[in-house]
């Protein structure tokens, strides 16, 4: 009857485990995979509040399976790749898949076809191969000639300041300081005419701090974050906290 009626039905599956990013530079159908990262999207700590766009990330990701990347390449975007090529609809450029690391193995969340914020700044901030060649290659199809990528030692974490609202109507106009510093990513943001940066968004800056694993990587971002002043501005103060106690598994079946 439900059927019957026209009525909408949805069917829901409960994905056990943690989520992941998986970046992948596609030239129509050569794949090479990035680092996998992983974002925070409530808005407080302890993954409390209102979802956002991200309110930081990490990488890499000690605790995922070994060959991980592999097997998400080899049974998940290789084939969406091979597929749309061989519908005459090549894709080139940049395929990011949004994943649940379940019992059952990764299941797709999400695709997108652009670089994922916040996840990108720390990948790109560990990327030690020159991005613009990949991104030529990726452009005119020599992915498959290009060396295996470079990586940096260590680890990498970015923390987003927020507006004062975020993630409803953010307060903006404010004047923001030490958003000059090195490791500062401005998004949000807007230069008046005398010359002052200010908040024109919710996600207004993203810190990004580096270190030789995720615990002197959170401390070199929070340090980082810190020295910028913003009015009103709120942030999580528990970026790969977990991960760096090491909290975070992947459920078997």
């Amino acid at each position: 009857m439900l059927l019957d009626g026209g009525h909408p039905v949805v069917l829901e599956s409960f994905l056990d485990g943690p989520e992941a990013s998986l970046f992948c530079l596609v030239d129509g159908r050569t794949v090479v995979p990035l680092l996998p990262a992983q974002d925070f999207k409530r808005v407080g700590d302890a993954d409390s509040g209102p979802n956002t766009g991200g309110m930081g990330a990490y990488a890499p990701l000690s605790w995922v399976p070994e060959g991980l990347v592999d097997d998400v390449v080899a049974r998940i975007v290789q084939p969406v790749v091979d597929e749309l090529a061989d519908r005459d609809a090549e894709f080139s450029g940049l395929l990011y898949a949004g994943l649940a690391l379940t019992s059952e193995g990764p299941q797709v969340i999400e695709f997108n076809c652009r670089f994922g914020d916040p996840e990108t700044q720390v990948v790109l901030a560990l990327l030690r191969t020159p991005l613009p060649g990949l991104l030529a290659a990726t452009a005119n199809g020599t992915l498959a000639e290009q060396p295996p990528l470079e990586w940096a030692d260590g680890a990498a974490v970015t923390v987003v300041l927020a507006a004062d609202g975020y993630p409803g109507k953010p307060r903006t106009g404010d004047v923001i300081t030490g958003g000059e510093a090195e490791g500062v990513l401005h998004a949000g943001t807007r230069r008046r005419e005398d010359g002052a940066v200010v908040a024109s968004g919710g996600r207004v800056l993203s810190v990004v701090g580096t270190g030789s694993d995720l615990e002197a990587a959170r401390a070199d971002a929070y340090e980082r974050v810190a020295g910028v002043n913003l009015a009103g501005a709120h942030h999580r103060t528990d970026i790969a906290l977990r991960a760096s106690r090491g909290e975070i598994t992947v459920p078997t079946s």
